[in-house]
């Protein structure tokens, strides 16, 4: 199988694909894509009738799907599940953040002890896209003894949660909202989840909890958060993710004293080319064995 880096070459994902025994070759040759460096508008730039199958680099493939360039007869796959550690590891960081009310510690001027302090230890925390993150929050808030809640598309149960309800469940959805100190979003980007988070969604969170996103921004509708932190209806708010994005300088999020922004770096460049590597070299194994792909992307779901 001959296979192309591009359309910016990336010496360690090459030698991922070398590793797991095919051959690296140019884009015109290739019968497989790993992409790294580019926009979705520039797939025709390396497209052609003997492409069969595409590696993307990230989980979420909103922009490909709205680029229009997950085109018929090639197979896609994304990275889904392939930053899962790494993202809920921050997932964990905001959520002890918000607890302890690190933020306020961080821009004091005065030896002041900060308001609103909690603990993890026994609280609820819960989950909305309860995939490849989610399971790896669980495990790392399993020290905590948190009681977790999870959301999922099919609403089999998840591992390590007490309650796990289908995201049509509107009901299961309410209740996870109201029952939960951290609301965690880690969900796909998609129509049906755009603004999942909206005025009424907050309205039922307890006043003392903390809304987490480290999904996209496109799933929390920003005024209405913006309102429920300046009104005081919900604890606080931790975003990696924001709409729009980036948050544009000045914006009130920046400097809320309810609110803590890390600018998108769930999972860091430092950390993402290795982890993509791996995912790289097994699928290409996969291949060549004739063995299912990871992560082969579900045009009708959007993910």
């Amino acid at each position: 199988m001959k296979v192309h880096v591009g359309p910016v070459a990336q010496p360690e994902l090459e030698a991922a694909v070398v590793a797991a025994g095919a051959e690296l070759s140019s884009a015109a040759d290739a019968s497989a894509l790993i992409w790294f460096g580019g926009s979705p508008e520039q797939f025709a730039e390396l497209d052609h009738p003997g492409l069969e199958w595409v590696q993307l680099p990230a989980a979420g493939i909103e922009s490909w799907v709205s680029a229009g360039a997950l085109r018929d007869g090639v197979t896609f796959t994304s990275a889904v599940g392939t930053y899962a550690r790494t993202v809920a590891e921050h997932t964990l960081g905001l959520v002890l953040a918000g607890a302890r009310q690190l933020h306020q510690v961080a821009r004091a001027s005065s030896w002041s002890p900060p308001q609103g302090m909690s603990s993890v230890f026994g609280c609820t925390v819960g989950i909305i896209g309860a995939g490849g993150i989610g399971r790896a929050l669980i495990e790392l808030l399993r020290p905590f003894g948190v009681r977790v809640l999870a959301v999922n598309r099919s609403g089999r149960p998840v591992h390590g949660a007490t309650t796990t309800w289908r995201s049509d469940d509107a009901a299961g959805v309410r209740e996870l909202l109201a029952a939960s100190d951290f609301v965690v979003v880690a969900a796909p980007a998609t129509a049906e989840t755009a603004q999942l988070i909206d005025a009424d969604a907050l309205a039922r969170m307890k006043r003392s909890a903390w809304l987490v996103n480290v999904a996209r921004g496109s799933l929390v509708d920003t005024e209405a958060l913006v309102a429920a932190l300046d009104s005081g209806r919900i604890g606080g708010a931790a975003l990696d993710v924001t709409d729009p994005e980036p948050l544009p300088e000045g914006h009130p999020l920046f400097q809320h004293p309810r609110a803590i922004i890390s600018p998108h770096t769930a999972n860091p460049k430092s950390l993402q080319v290795p982890a993509l590597a791996s995912r790289v070299e097994e699928n290409v194994r996969r291949r060549l064995a004739g063995e299912p792909l990871l992560g082969v992307v579900d045009r009708v779901a959007g993910y």
